[in-house]
């Protein structure tokens, strides 16, 4: 490549030297993530996976595509890139899961003001973390310098996920009763939804996001970046174990848009406050806002990063198992006749 400059083309302001540089140090983060029929070569016109269907009647592919939002802006003001990679990929694999698949590789694309090939490489190893912890490849992606559409030290960062799952274990909400069980699976914070919101509260751009606050043990900009937490490991471990009914994922629109997504027509769910474990952030951030706590429920996980639906002789089997699998599960509420989160 060292024959491709265009000196044209880096005054218009895009150095495509930067780009292969950023592909050079990306590659030992890539070789992380490697997996059986993944390969490991980056840089070509697309990325290959040998799919394995061994043990499968009917293989069905599952995709998901996402973007981090507004965090981005957490992650630019504090100057600090290598994790936001991981919330990319974890709400991707995240609502993968969701349907009782497991996820197989990640591409991710980043558009930037300015290729700054360390830079971009941090971010890329914050991915490649999440493809670890989610178990997939990551197979490629892209990196688009964008001059003059936002400023150098910008870039936006989005990708997509593809799973496979048996046509026979896909799961089915039909099979959801009234009276079966509601488990929690923590989340680690507010994860990627809300930013605006959270944003416009703390007044961000104004504010001291290196000082420390008793109240989260952390600093604010820390507890703010903190990672989306990646469910996809102890989830397919549950579903060897037990029979899953139902499972959301918990990302913008709260507790009242995604548990009934979960859901069949004519259910709903009953979950008793008292027993959320939420954590301090969420407080902090709706008495600063003042906030009403419906609109809290509404945008933001409040605690609870994934909820699992289970019968109630399966239950704890469920909780014990995902316990094993590092995971704090705890039932939280149960399945009731008639539509609609009840949060008493």
């Amino acid at each position: 490549m060292k024959e491709s400059y265009s000196a044209s083309y880096a005054q218009a302001g895009v150095d495509i030297t930067a780009g292969y540089k950023s592909v050079e140090l990306m590659k030992k983060h890539v070789a992380r993530t490697v997996i059986p029929g993944a390969d490991i070569g980056i840089g070509g016109f697309g990325g290959l996976f040998a799919l394995d269907m061994a043990g499968m009647k009917e293989p069905v592919l599952v995709s998901g595509t996402d973007g981090v939002g507004t965090k981005l802006k957490i992650a630019l003001l504090m100057d600090k890139h290598d994790t936001i990679g991981i919330d990319c990929v974890a709400m991707c694999v995240n609502d993968i899961i969701c349907c009782g698949a497991k996820p197989l590789f990640f591409l991710d694309y980043i558009a930037c003001g300015k290729n700054i090939p360390e830079k971009i490489a941090t971010i890329v190893g914050g991915v490649a973390e999440g493809c670890v912890q989610s178990g997939c490849a990551l197979i490629g992606g892209e990196t688009a310098e964008h001059p003059g559409m936002m400023p150098e030290d910008e870039y936006d960062l989005a990708g997509f996920s593809v799973g496979v799952v048996d046509r026979s274990r896909v799961l089915d909400k039909n099979t959801v009763k009234a009276g079966d069980v509601l488990i929690a699976l923590p989340s680690t914070g507010i994860h990627s939804n809300g930013f605006s919101l959270v944003r416009k509260v703390f007044d961000v751009e104004n504010a001291d996001l290196g000082l420390y606050v008793n109240e989260l043990g952390t600093t604010l900009g820390e507890a703010l970046l903190t990672p989306t937490k990646i469910y996809v490991k102890p989830v397919l471990a549950l579903l060897d174990k037990v029979q899953v009914k139902g499972i959301s994922h918990i990302t913008g629109g709260g507790f009242y848009e995604n548990m009934p997504r979960s859901l069949p027509d004519g259910m709903g769910v009953t979950i008793p406050k008292a027993g959320l474990k939420i954590p301090p952030i969420f407080d902090l951030l709706q008495k600063t806002g003042s906030i009403p706590e419906r609109d809290m429920f509404n945008t933001y996980n409040m605690g609870v990063g994934m909820s699992i639906i289970v019968s109630p002789e399966d239950a704890d089997t469920a909780v014990a198992t995902l316990k094993a699998a590092g995971e704090e599960a705890y039932v939280i509420g149960q399945v009731k006749a008639g539509e609609g989160v009840d949060l008493c």
